[in-house]
């Protein structure tokens, strides 16, 4: 019995052509739900994201929340969906989105479903906003076309932690046969209990990230001008608006990428994170209208790229840890100078995770308010926050070096629009001191000492190979011993959050929350470098991040980056040791 033509079609073609080993792959294993939900291809089997799994998913997530939450049916969840779609398969995010609000409704569950595409950060919005339990986004954010995802929030507004993952994955294994009628998605259109935020959420939004708007009347008087780019995806119109709100002329919008296209072909990958190619269209129109500064979204609108024009006519894209350093120094400097906030700077909080730079950590310093740092990825960032604020603290700002920007409190998740709308009103204030973001970056660095960080990573199909790989930094010199230099670098302290174990310590245990099922272990060094290794949780890959933080009033930046340059060199050669271990270098 057939629900879906086209997926239906796909599977009865292998099995006309007795295709035993594409069968394998489709329906061999489902896909993990883990805390970042589902990111799979779209396509036919329980391996892939389609009509049956995101009903399957939703069954399981649903009954779920029912054991969590007695008053589901009074306070509800909210759904939202990007422009992603599969014309093969059928499959696109507002028809799975709209099979998971069928599936809720069907149990008397209250849906807000958003009428149109949003940006990510528009879910945990909502759910704050109108208090929900739970929220829900069909997005594969950045990843290849063929990809679609589905992204969970718990009811304090940010996505799902442990043990979540786990209570949601074995309650979709056990609600895998379709509900009656979880396919007739029409049903919801009559049904009392579908609201539309939509309306609602462009109103309120906008209205909260104006607490964040400080110098209107720069806003209105700058001639900066500012080109962006939604790299086929949602941001454009929400952007604009954030503009608006912010009483800044709208930015010029690449006209080839401002509409959504679920193809998008314009880039190889729609990521702003790959730096220059997926901004090429950008720099021909900046160039052609004058305009200094380029802000880029991803697809699903939640990450900004930053670009500016140098006086050698050269472009610059500011890496996540650069943009991370201005708009903390900025979001700071404006809540000491503006804010109404009537809070001491004791309670001030900023987070970035593990692997981004620690310059937050040098301003904080100097200037007595907090700095924490959270394991990798926004979900832990968004539930310490929300921990803090709870707790009656102030948190300004969070960020991770893979351009993920918290800069208001109402949503607690990385959010690209309101990040790209702050740094244009700090690039159009600097510009009245006859600053540009470069020359504040230096003055930031200037102030609480140069922070130049280096990242990148290998490639590793084999799981025994990548084990291999720490084992022996866990046994280096000798059982369970850790190296105590790496080449000429003094090794000074080890954090390793895969066991738990902290050399900082007085009990030689580690703060940050430990994960066996991944592999993690930071160095730090004598000279003021610090390195992390990882495993990647969706690449087959082994990720370094490296930073070497000066005390202010070191300033030879050259020496510095030798310096690492130097670290990381030896960090390669001793620790990873790519020839022995077959390792694949990252091609730039």
């Amino acid at each position: 019995y057939q629900q879906n033509p086209k997926t239906y079609a796909i599977v009865k073609q292998l099995l006309a052509e007795g295709n035993a080993r594409e069968l394998q792959k489709y329906f061999g294993s489902r896909m993990a739900f883990g805390t970042a939900g589902l990111r799979a291809a779209m396509g036919a089997g329980i391996s892939h994201m389609n009509d049956l799994t995101i009903i399957q998913t939703t069954q399981g997530f649903c009954r779920y929340l029912e054991k969590n939450f007695s008053d589901l049916k009074k306070r509800g969840v909210v759904i939202g969906f990007d422009a992603r779609a599969h014309l093969s398969s059928g499959g696109s995010s507002k028809r799975f989105a709209r099979l998971a609000a069928n599936t809720f409704i069907s149990q008397g569950v209250p849906v807000y479903l958003f009428s149109d595409i949003i940006p990510t950060p528009f879910v945990p919005y909502t759910v704050t906003h109108l208090k929900l339990c739970a929220g829900i986004m069909v997005t594969a954010s950045h990843n290849p076309k063929q990809d679609n995802g589905y992204k969970v929030y718990w009811e304090n507004g940010a996505q799902i932690i442990s043990p979540h993952d786990k209570g949601i994955s074995q309650a979709i294994e056990e609600n895998q046969e379709p509900w009656p009628q979880a396919w007739d998605d029409k049903l919801i259109d009559s049904s009392p209990l579908l609201h539309d935020p939509y309306a609602m959420v462009n109103k309120e939004y906008f209205k909260d990230i104006q607490k964040q708007c400080f110098y209107r009347n720069i806003n209105k008087e700058t001639n900066l001008k500012f080109v962006h780019t939604s790299v086929h995806g949602v941001g454009h119109k929400f952007v604009q608006l954030a503009f608006k709100a912010f009483d800044l002329s709208p930015p010029f919008a690449v006209p080839e990428q401002k509409d959504p296209d679920p193809d998008f072909p314009t880039v190889k990958y729609p990521n702003p994170e790959e730096g220059k190619g997926v901004l090429t269209l950008s720099f021909a129109l900046a160039e052609k209208d004058g305009a200094r500064i380029i802000l880029a979204n991803d697809p699903d609108a939640d990450r900004l790229a930053v670009a500016e024009k140098q006086e050698s006519g050269e472009w610059k894209v500011f890496s996540g840890n650069e943009l991370g350093a201005l708009l903390g120094w900025w979001i700071f400097t404006c809540w000491k100078n503006n804010s109404r906030d009537t809070r001491a700077v004791k309670d001030v909080y900023m987070l970035s995770s593990t692997v981004s730079s620690k310059i937050l950590r040098a301003i904080a310093l100097k200037e007595g308010f907090h700095f924490e740092e959270t394991l990798t990825g926004f979900k832990w960032m968004g539930n310490r926050a929300k921990q803090l604020i709870d707790q009656g603290k102030a948190v300004l700002f969070a960020f991770e070096e893979a351009i993920g920007y918290m800069c208001c409190p109402a949503v607690l998740d990385k959010d690209g629009v309101s990040a790209a709308v702050i740094t244009a009103e700090m690039a159009s204030f600097l510009a009245t001191r006859n600053l540009s973001l470069s020359q504040q970056l230096k003055a930031v660095y200037d102030e609480y000492g140069f922070h130049i960080t280096k990242a990148s990573y290998f490639i590793c199909h084999d799981p025994k190979i990548i084990q291999q790989v720490f084992d022996n930094l866990r046994n280096f010199d000798g059982k369970n011993t850790y190296p105590k230099s790496c080449g000429r670098f003094k090794v000074s302290g080890i954090r390793d959050l895969t066991t738990g174990y902290d050399s900082s310590q007085p009990d030689q245990k580690a703060i940050l929350p430990t994960s066996k099922s991944s592999q993690m272990i930071t160095f730090t060094f004598a000279n003021g470098g610090v390195a992390t290794m990882r495993t990647s949780g969706t690449e087959p890959k082994i990720k370094y991040y490296s930073e070497l933080c000066a005390p202010p009033g070191n300033s030879d930046v050259e020496q510095l980056k030798k310096e690492l340059d130097e670290l990381v060199n030896a960090l390669e050669k001793h620790f990873f040791q790519p020839e022995k271990n077959k390792l694949q270098r990252k091609t730039e």
